[in-house]
């Protein structure tokens, strides 16, 4: 794999996990636009650098909402050892943590299900517009009433339902929360914040179920420097894209990201009506 290669497809990772047009769908997409076959059909390699992704922007995102983290991480420890009551704080973080659940059970029942569909440029395209207008309708017009403090345990529980369909490729996991947590009335910055924070253990569970195999077997040789390029790629640009998620929803909406999603996943089928792609 070539340093250019990995940088590219760190920033697309790092971007695209956390706005809401969907990872898994332009990691898929953009390797086959280009022509790209940097693992050769190395499904080891190939989840090596995904590790590597996926840590990076677990890292950038975790930088950039630190306060959160600690405020609510240490809410949780102290109330578990029972140093202090459950508070609010405690209890959401608790929430946040169960949360990646459904996803995990999910993902272990479905793996070879799922890497299959992974393939399907038709039904990325397709879930890209379906959600996309999704979350446009749920944004329009809706009321803003909800912080993120207001959150119940059956308003994450829902959350966290709807976040393992974002196992399917082109749907989003950011993208399907912030779309759920509209319907739930929750101030848009709220929303993205909580959207973030659940996908904290996810990307973590991720990780290290993947990591596994990598730990017995090492690093394939002559991979450290574009799996290490890709990792700091990928968390620069998760970094940024929290920041622009937050800064673009305290002033407007999400419609910048709906009419990305509509007009992307049309543009895939125009491609493959024409006869490109597979």
């Amino acid at each position: 794999m070539s340093i250019f290669h990995a940088i590219f497809l760190g920033i697309t990772q790092g971007l695209s996990e956390f706005f809401p047009i969907s990872s898994s769908g332009h990691l898929e997409l953009v390797p086959r636009v280009l022509g790209w076959n940097d693992f050769s059909s190395d499904t080891r390699l190939e989840n090596t650098f995904d590790v590597a992704l996926h840590v990076g922007t677990l890292a950038g995102a975790i930088t950039f909402l630190w306060a959160d983290v600690k405020r609510y991480g240490m809410a949780f420890i102290r109330a578990s050892a029972r140093k202090t009551k459950w508070t609010q704080d405690g209890k959401i973080g608790l929430c946040l943590l169960l949360s990646a659940a459904p996803a995990a059970l999910c993902a272990l029942a479905m793996e070879s299900v799922l890497l299959g569909l992974a393939e399907s440029l038709r039904l990325i395209a397709l879930l890209l517009v379906l959600f996309g207008f999704f979350m446009g309708l749920a944004d329009w017009k809706r009321r803003q009433e909800r912080q993120i403090e207001d959150a119940s345990v059956s308003h994450i529980a829902i959350l966290a339902v709807a976040q393992a369909t974002a196992l399917l490729p082109g749907v989003s996991r950011s993208g399907v929360i912030l779309t759920v947590a509209r319907i739930l009335k929750f101030e848009r910055t709220a929303a993205a914040r909580l959207a973030f924070l659940m996908a904290l253990p996810v990307i973590f569970g991720a990780g290290l179920y993947r990591g596994t195999e990598i730990a017995l077997t090492g690093i394939p040789d002559g991979f450290l420097l574009p799996l290490a390029v890709g990792m700091i790629s990928a968390g620069v640009t998760g970094w940024i894209a929290v920041w622009v998620v937050f800064r673009l929803l305290r002033f407007g909406s999400l419609m910048p990201f709906v009419i990305y999603r509509i007009v992307l996943g049309l543009s895939i089928f125009l491609i493959l009506a024409l006869g490109f792609g597979a």
